[in-house]
């Protein structure tokens, strides 16, 4: 089996960081309260178990019961918990192709079947007729190409879906809508959020899942003992419980996300919709794994993903306005603005 590649880490603190999907500001001042009075005392215990603080407060934001609230050590240990708990042995998980590309890797993990859906040169929604797993991981907004698919085209699919339908929204603060609500409609769909973007704290490795307490159970009974670390679920009940200083960062991140999207396209560059924090780009004028090269030459980091469906794009971050200026300056010292001639 191959392994999950995470984007690079560059220890450099100067190189602009345009891979990852990090959240270019600060988290909310609460975290820094809370780190700073933490009581060491804490440390030489184990925490709660089920993080039921933690829970409760996520259970308040979406209106739902603590018992149809699970929290993880980072959303990807859900979506791991989720494939040993939702496929059976001979089993099968779903995924569109191109997604998240951790996805097929805990399945080979399982030593579970792979139904990936290709989509269209789009990347819109697409879904055959008679489509069937035992679980299908479905990112809204998708990753790498952070478009949102329909609400009602995702609920008509979960609807007909005989497994279990994970919707990972760890974008979903910045996209228009989401499909929360259907999580707490439907019995066989769980909806995932993540600390990681949106609160800006992806060091910390806190998720969480909503669903039909059924489903809740399933996964508790094959956690960790104590998957949840004390520092971690007091930071991140900090930071939940500043919402509106969240939906700030998230303004000034869509508006950046606006200007470099209408800059990049001014350019002659190809720009797909994009509700989440970063844009998936068709370079105009250069291969997109030489655009990665250059750009990374000059101290800037973009994300280059290998293979037939994604190797003639690259995935770049939202960052700061001034990260943003310093990306279009290197593309403009590469000649990369000059929008192609019309035909006449």
């Amino acid at each position: 089996m191959r392994a999950y590649t995470p984007g690079e880490q560059p220890t450099d603190r100067s190189v602009i960081k345009l891979n990852t999907n990090e959240n270019p500001y600060p988290p909310s001042p609460r975290v820094r309260e809370v780190l700073a009075g933490f009581d060491l005392d804490l440390l030489r215990r184990y925490p709660d178990p089920m993080a039921r603080r933690l829970r409760a407060r996520v259970a308040e934001l979406h209106g739902c019961a603590i018992e149809q609230v699970f929290a993880g050590n980072g959303s990807d240990e859900i979506l791991a918990l989720c494939t040993r708990a939702f496929i059976p042995a001979g089993g099968t998980v779903g995924y569109f192709d191109p997604s998240y590309s951790l996805y097929p890797v805990l399945a080979d993990i399982q030593e579970a079947g792979k139904r990936p859906v290709s989509l269209p040169e789009s990347f819109a929604w697409t879904m055959p007729e008679g489509y069937s797993a035992s679980l299908f991981f479905l990112a809204c907004p998708n990753a790498p190409t952070g478009m949102r698919y329909p609400k009602a085209d995702i609920r008509a699919f979960c609807e007909r879906f005989a497994g279990v339908v994970v919707i990972d929204e760890a974008y979903a603060d910045f996209a228009e809508e989401n499909c929360m609500g259907l999580a707490l409609a439907l019995p066989n769909v769980l909806v995932m959020r993540t600390v990681s973007k949106s609160y800006s704290l992806a060091g910390l490795r806190v998720g969480y899942v909503v669903g039909a307490v059924s489903l809740i159970e399933a996964i508790c009974k094959i956690k960790d003992s104590y998957n949840e670390d004390a520092v971690a679920q007091a930071v991140a009940l900090a930071a939940l419980s500043d919402v509106e200083y969240m939906r700030a960062n998230v303004a000034r991140i869509q508006a950046t996300r606006r200007r470099l999207a209408g800059a990049l396209a001014a350019m002659g560059h190809f720009v797909h919709p994009s509700e989440s924090n970063f844009l998936w780009v068709r370079p105009n004028g250069i291969e997109a794994r030489a655009l990665y090269e250059a750009l990374k030459a000059r101290g800037i980091l973009i994300r280059f993903f290998e293979g037939p469906r994604t190797g003639n794009h690259v995935r770049i971050t939202v960052g700061t306005d001034a990260e943003v200026d310093a990306l279009l300056a290197a593309l403009r010292e590469l000649g990369l603005d000059r929008a192609p001639r019309r035909s006449p």
